[in-house]
């Protein structure tokens, strides 16, 4: 099973992935965790160059990244049997360049041909809650320090939300701000 979790800077997604590949891993589940960007060599370039590439070049290299890591990563990981999570995927990267102002219907067409994940799950939350978090760590990237950013993010992950759905994929919304990422990682109401 391939499933993977987005959302908001400060949503709680590196906890939750962590801690739902801790229960499984104790329900006898072979687990294999990642994230996007890859560890790779074009998830290192991505990395290396958000704060100074923009726009449609910087979208392209995410897609790249995500179709290699996909074909390097997951599939064989999947192939092996193991459950695979991934701390970001394709709605990560039908969020972060709105930022540049590249057209969503670009950064849909260059990521159509990504894997389907058996599910996706998308943490919402409000952005007064997540706003200070980036803050409070150091912001990531130039995405993240603008003013509003945190209600920009909020917003374009709803349309890419809905997007998806609207494709057909299969996607579980979880409220980030009802409950602590232990217990949305149990499943626990």
């Amino acid at each position: 099973m391939f499933v993977t979790i987005d959302g908001p800077s400060g949503a709680g997604k590196f906890t939750i992935v962590h801690h739902l590949a801790q229960l499984l891993v104790a329900d006898g589940e072979d687990v294999h965790v990642t994230a996007g960007p890859s560890k790779g060599l074009i998830g290192d370039l991505c990395r290396t160059l958000t704060e100074t590439v923009t726009g449609h070049t910087l979208a392209c290299l995410y897609a790249a990244n995500r179709y290699h890591h996909v074909e390097m990563e997951v599939r064989p990981r999947l192939t092996e049997g193991k459950t695979v999570i991934s701390d970001r995927y394709l709605p990560s990267g039908l969020v972060m360049q709105r930022f540049d102002g590249v057209d969503p219907s670009f950064l849909w067409q260059i990521n159509a041909e990504d894997d389907r994940p058996d599910l996706a799950v998308i943490l919402e939350t409000d952005p007064g809650v997540i706003a200070g978090r980036p803050h409070e760590r150091g912001p990531h990237n130039r995405f993240r320090k603008s003013p509003g950013s945190s209600h920009a993010e909020v917003h374009f992950y709803r349309q890419a939300t809905e997007r998806l759905i609207h494709a057909g994929f299969d996607v579980l919304r979880v409220d980030r701000d009802q409950r602590p990422p232990e217990q949305i990682a149990g499943g626990h109401p």
